[in-house]
C-alpha cells in the first residue's frame, strides 16, 4: 500500500497536536482514559489527599501528580492550571463508558464539595468564567459538575438561593451571558440552575436576538424554547432559516403546545405552496448559509403541512394553498383512471370530479387543461357531459362531438358486458352472495364462517377520500370461503358501539382472527387489520389477534423479485395489486371499475356487490392455485406450510418467504434475454418521484441523472436521447415517454417495492453485471465518479482548521455524545468474499485545494467536513477517507458497505449464491 503523504507536508503551519494531547514524559497512561485516583480507590489503594481537586487531573496523571494543593472552598481548583495545561475535556468525562462504582464515587465527592462552598452558584460561575473548555464541544469536566450541581440542587442536597432574591438575580445577570456560548447539553442546566425561566425577559430575549443575528439560527430557537420565549419571538423569524436548512423537526418543537404559534408557521408553509412561488428569494436573505432548498418543493413541504394539520387536529382551511394542491393531484390521478386506464365507472367518476372541483374557478380550468390535453375526443365530451361542462369552455371539437351525444342520446362506452371475457369472473352462483347486516345475519351463518381448517379470504372496502384527514373509515367487511361470500355491512353492524350486533360482530371476527386453524388471506392484510381497528375501535387490537395467515402482498413481492414481468404484462398500461397477481396466477386481471365508487351508499349497487366479492374470492383461487403449482412462480415447494402464519408466531410477523426451487436469478438464456452490460457501462434517467431507487443504482456504480422536482417528464426522454439512457419511470408519464424513445429504453417500475427490490428489478430485467468494485464508485448525492483519498492524519488537520477542535458532530448533549462514542472503537468491516473499499483514485495534494479555510478544492467544492463525526476520526484500523469532488462529501470505510454487498448478494457477482458462479474479487487498483 502505498503511503500518503505526511499531513505537514500538504498543510504546512498546521499545529502538531491536533487531535490527542500527548502526556507528559515518563508518565503514567491509563487505558480507559478515566481519572485514575478514583479508579485507584475502586481498586483498594489508599485515597490520594485532595482527590475532591484531583478530578481535574489529566488522564495519564500518575500518583505522584495528583493536584493537592486546592481548596475546597474554591471550584476555580477544577477549571484553574489543570483544565488549561491538561485536557479535561472528552470521553473521560462522557456518561457513557464510565463505570457506574466511578460516577457514584465522583458524585459523592462532588456533593461534599459543593455542601462545603459558601455559594455553590457563584462559584459555578467564576470556573465558568475562567475556563473555556466548556465552550467547545464534547464532554468536559465544567460540562459534568454544572449537571451534578443541578442534581444536588434539585435533590436539595446542598444550599440554593431564595427565589427572587437579590443575589440570585445577579447571579442570573451573569448566567444569562454564558447561555450565548454555551452547547445546547449546557443549556437546560444552566436555566434550571439559575431559574431563568422566572428571570427579567428583556435580557434573555435580547440574548436570542443577538444569536440569530449573529447567524446562530439553531442556538437562538434551542435557546429561547429552553427559556420558553417563544411567545416573545417573531415565529417567522426564528423558523424560517431553519426550514430553509431542512431542521423541521427543530421547528416542530419550538411551536409545541402553542396553537398559535403551529397556526402561523403552518400559514407560512402554506404561502411557500402557492403557484408560481419560488424558495429562492426568501432563501437570498441569508446568502452566509448552508441551505437545503431541494428538500422544500411544494410537493415534500404539502406533505409535512398534512401530516402537521392531523398531528394538531387544526383546520385545513388554513392552507387554501396545499389543499388546492392536494386535490389537483387528485383530479390527474382520477383523469389518469378514466381517461388512461378507463377503469372507474362513469357516475363514481363524475360524483369525485364534482366533490374535488365544486365551484373553485382555479380547479375548473386546470380540469379542463387535463380533459382537452387528451386525444380522444369522444371519450372527453362523453366526460364534459357526464360533468355538465359548458360547451363555450370546450374545444370546437369537443363542442361538436358533445352535441352529436346530446342530439343523439348515445355514450361513448362499450357496455359492460362486452370486457366481461377479458377480466376474472366470480365462479359461484349470484344466489352464493350473502349481505349481513344484524346479528341474526352474523348467528345464522357463524358456523360457516367459523368452520375449523379451512382457508378464509378477507378484504375490506371504504370510500375513496382524496382530501386531508387520517385513514377512511371502511365501509365493507368481505369474508370468502369455498362456495360463498359474505358482505359484512360495518356501519350498522358496528354501531351503536354497545349494541347487540356490535358486540355479536366483535366475538365473530375476534374469534376468526384467533383461531390458528383457519387459514385467513389477504392482500396488505395488516393494512386492512388496521383500517377495520380505526372503524371499529373494539377491534383496536384485530392485528395482534391474528394467527394463521397468508398475506399474498408479500408472496406477489417474492414473486416479482424472483422473476421478471410475465410476457405480454405492461408494467404500466396493464393491472397492478392484486388485479396484477390475479393475471400472472390465473390468467385474467380483475376488474376495478368499481373500485373508487361510493362505498358508503345504501344500497350498494348491483356491480358493487359483484365486485366486492370477486376481490375477496379471487383470494383463495389464487392461494390454490399456488399451492398446486409453486415451482411455476418461484415458491417453495411447501407453499401451504411455509407461508403460513403458525400459531406460536408473534403478532405482526410475516412468515419467512422461501427461496425459489429453480434458479430465479439466471438470467434466462434465449431470445429474451438481454445482453450483459456491466454496471459503469449502464446509464439512466429518473424521474423525480425514484429517488431511492436513484441513490441505490448509484451505490452500484450505475450512472444515474435524477428530474429535479417538477420538471417536465418530457426532460427524460430528451436526456435519453441525448446521451444514451433508460428512462425509469413510474406512473402517468410512462405512456409518453415510451412513444419518444426506442424499444425497451424505458421501464415502468413498481412503486408498491422498496427500492431495495426495486433496483434489484432493474438489474435483472436489465441483465447488468455488478461486481465489488462497483460498489459506492459513484457519490450517491450526486452522481460523481471522482474521489481524493485523504489520510485521517490530514482530515484531522482539516477539520481543526474548520473549527472543529473536538470534531464537528460531537456537542455537550449527552445523546450526540452517545452517538459519537457508537462508532468509537469499531473496525471497518469486510463485505462479503473479502472485499473492502478501495477505489482507485489519487491522494489530495496541497494544490488541490483553493484555500484550507474552509476546505475548498480548486474548482470551488467545499468539503463536507461537518458530515464526519468526531468518533470516526478516533476509530482504530480507519486509515482513509475519500472526498467526492462533486459535491465534497466525505466517505469513509464501515459497516455501510457489508450491508450493501450483503443487500444484493443475489445480483452481486462473484458472491456465493449469486446469479453468476462465485469468482476471486478484482484486485483493488492502487493509488495513482
Amino acid at each position: 500500500m502505498e503511503t500518503p503523504p505526511p499531513p505537514r507536508a500538504m498543510l504546512d503551519g498546521g499545529p502538531q497536536a491536533l487531535w490527542e494531547p500527548q502526556p507528559p514524559a515518563g508518565a503514567l497512561q491509563t487505558p480507559e482514559r478515566c481519572v485514575w485516583p478514583c479508579l485507584s480507590i475502586l481498586e483498594g489503594d489508599s485515597c490520594p489527599q485532595g482527590l475532591f481537586e484531583a478530578i481535574s487531573g489529566p488522564p495519564w496523571a500518575g500518583p505522584q501528580q495528583v493536584l493537592g494543593q486546592g481548596s475546597r472552598s474554591d471550584l476555580n481548583h477544577w477549571s484553574g492550571q489543570g483544565v488549561a495545561g491538561w485536557p479535561c475535556t472528552g470521553p473521560c468525562w462522557s456518561r457513557r463508558g464510565r463505570p457506574a462504582a466511578l460516577e457514584t464515587v465522583l458524585r459523592e465527592e462532588a456533593q461534599r464539595g459543593f455542601a462545603a462552598l459558601e455559594d455553590p452558584l457563584a462559584a459555578l460561575l467564576d470556573m465558568l468564567d475562567s475556563s473555556r473548555g466548556w465552550r467547545g464541544k464534547g464532554p468536559s469536566l465544567e460540562a459534568w459538575v454544572t449537571r451534578d450541581l443541578k442534581r444536588c440542587l434539585q435533590a436539595q442536597l446542598c444550599p440554593g438561593p431564595a427565589r427572587g432574591s437579590p443575589g440570585l438575580k445577579q447571579l442570573q445577570a451573569r448566567a444569562v451571558k454564558l447561555l450565548a456560548e454555551s452547547p445546547p447539553g449546557l443549556i437546560e442546566p444552566l436555566v434550571s440552575i439559575f431559574q431563568l425561566q422566572d428571570a427579567d425577559r428583556s435580557p434573555l430575549l435580547a440574548q436570542v436576538h443577538r444569536l440569530h443575528q449573529e447567524g446562530k439560527f439553531k442556538e437562538a430557537i434551542v435557546l429561547g424554547a429552553k427559556l420558553r420565549l417563544q411567545a416573545d419571538l417573531d415565529v417567522e423569524k426564528m423558523c424560517l432559516p431553519l426550514l430553509l436548512q431542512d431542521k423541521a423537526d427543530l421547528v416542530e418543537r419550538y411551536v409545541d403546545g402553542f396553537p398559535d404559534l403551529q397556526r402561523r408557521l403552518l400559514a407560512l408553509m402554506d404561502s411557500w405552496c402557492q403557484p408560481g412561488f419560488d424558495i429562492r428569494v426568501v432563501a437570498r436573505r441569508y446568502p452566509q448559509t448552508t441551505l437545503r432548498l431541494e428538500r422544500l418543493s411544494p410537493r415534500a413541504l404539502g406533505r409535512q403541512v398534512l401530516r402537521l394539520l392531523e398531528q394538531h387536529g387544526l383546520d385545513p382551511d388554513l392552507c387554501p394553498n396545499v389543499i388546492t394542491q392536494q386535490r389537483l393531484a387528485a383530479l390527474r390521478y382520477l383523469c389518469y383512471k378514466r381517461l388512461v386506464e378507463r377503469s372507474v365507472s362513469r357516475e363514481s367518476w363524475a360524483e369525485h370530479v364534482q366533490g374535488l372541483v365544486g365551484q373553485d374557478q382555479w380547479l375548473q380550468e386546470q380540469l379542463l387543461q387535463l380533459l382537452t390535453s387528451h386525444d380522444n375526443t369522444a371519450l372527453v365530451a362523453q366526460c364534459a357531459l357526464d360533468l355538465l361542462l359548458p360547451e363555450e369552455r370546450l374545444p370546437a371539437s369537443v363542442a361538436a362531438e358533445l352535441r352529436q351525444l346530446r342530439i343523439q342520446e348515445r355514450t361513448a362506452e362499450a357496455p359492460p358486458e362486452d370486457g366481461k371475457d377479458d377480466h376474472y369472473q366470480l365462479p359461484i352462483p349470484r344466489e352464493h352472495l350473502h349481505f349481513l347486516a344484524s346479528w341474526e345475519d352474523l348467528a345464522r351463518h357463524q358456523e360457516e364462517l367459523l368452520q375449523p381448517g379451512q382457508v378464509v379470504g378477507m378484504d375490506l372496502e371504504w370510500r375513496p377520500s382524496f382530501g386531508a384527514g387520517g385513514r377512511p373509515r371502511a365501509s365493507l367487511m368481505q369474508v370468502a370461503v369455498e362456495g360463498r361470500v359474505f358482505l359484512l355491512d360495518l356501519p350498522r353492524l358496528s354501531s351503536p358501539a354497545g349494541g347487540q350486533a356490535a358486540q355479536a360482530f366483535f366475538r365473530l371476527v375476534s374469534r376468526l382472527l384467533a383461531d390458528p386453524s383457519i387459514t385467513k388471506l389477504g392482500y396488505g392484510l395488516a393494512g386492512d387489520l388496521r383500517s377495520l381497528g380505526a372503524s371499529c375501535p373494539a377491534l383496536a387490537q384485530a392485528e395482534k389477534q391474528l394467527r394463521g395467515s397468508v398475506d399474498l402482498l408479500q408472496v406477489h413481492r417474492q414473486m416479482r423479485a424472483a422473476d421478471r414481468p410475465a410476457p405480454g404484462v405492461d408494467g404500466a398500461a396493464g393491472p397492478r395489486g392484486l388485479s396484477l397477481l390475479v393475471q400472472q396466477v390465473l390468467g385474467k386481471p380483475l376488474d376495478k371499475v368499481q373500485q373508487l365508487s361510493n362505498w358508503d351508499r345504501r344500497p350498494l349497487c348491483e356491480g358493487q356487490l359483484v365486485y366486492a366479492a370477486a376481490d375477496v374470492y379471487c383470494l383463495l383461487e389464487v392461494y390454490w392455485a399456488l399451492c398446486r403449482e409453486p415451482a411455476r412462480f418461484h415458491l417453495s415447494g411447501d407453499l401451504a406450510r411455509s407461508l403460513r402464519r403458525g400459531e406460536r408466531a408473534g403478532p405482526g410477523e410475516l412468515p419467512p418467504l422461501q427461496k425459489a426451487s429453480t434458479s430465479p436469478q439466471q438470467v434466462p438464456a434465449g431470445e429474451d434475454a438481454a445482453p450483459e452490460v456491466p454496471a459503469r457501462a449502464f446509464r439512466v434517467v429518473c424521474d423525480s418521484m425514484l429517488q431511492g431507487l436513484a441513490r441505490r443504482l448509484r451505490c452500484l456504480g450505475i450512472d444515474v441523472l435524477v428530474l429535479a422536482t417538477g420538471e417536465d417528464h418530457r426532460r427524460a426522454a430528451e436526456v435519453a436521447r441525448q446521451e444514451g439512457r433508460v428512462i425509469l419511470t413510474s406512473g402517468l408519464p410512462y405512456h409518453k415517454l415510451r412513444a419518444q424513445v426506442g424499444a425497451g429504453r424505458c421501464l415502468s417500475v413498481d412503486c408498491s417495492l422498496k427500492a431495495r427490490q426495486q433496483a434489484t428489478a432493474v438489474i435483472r430485467h436489465f441483465n447488468v453485471r455488478v461486481t465489488h468494485s462497483d460498489i459506492f464508485s459513484r457519490c450517491q448525492a450526486c452522481n460523481c465518479h471522482q474521489y481524493l483519498k485523504v489520510s485521517k492524519d490530514v482530515m484531522k488537520q482539516l477539520v481543526w482548521l474548520s473549527g472543529h477542535p473536538e470534531g464537528p458532530s460531537g456537542t455537550g448533549d449527552e445523546a450526540a455524545q452517545i452517538e459519537d462514542e457508537r462508532e468509537t472503537g469499531s473496525a471497518p468491516e469486510e463485505a462479503p468474499g473479502g472485499c473492502t473499499y478501495e477505489p482507485s483514485c489519487r491522494w489530495l495534494e496541497e494544490e488541490d485545494l483553493q484555500s484550507r479555510v474552509p476546505a475548498t478544492l480548486g474548482d470551488g467544492t467545499r468539503l463536507q467536513l461537518s458530515g464526519v463525526p468526531a468518533g470516526v476520526l478516533r476509530r482504530p484500523g480507519l486509515r482513509h477517507f475519500y472526498c467526492c469532488t462533486g459535491c465534497g462529501k466525505v466517505f469513509w470505510e464501515g459497516s455501510h458497505l457489508g450491508r450493501v454487498a450483503e443487500n444484493f448478494r443475489e445480483v452481486l457477482e462473484g458472491v456465493p449464491g449469486s446469479r453468476e458462479p462465485s469468482r476471486a474479487p478484482s484486485p483493488a487498483s492502487s493509488p495513482s
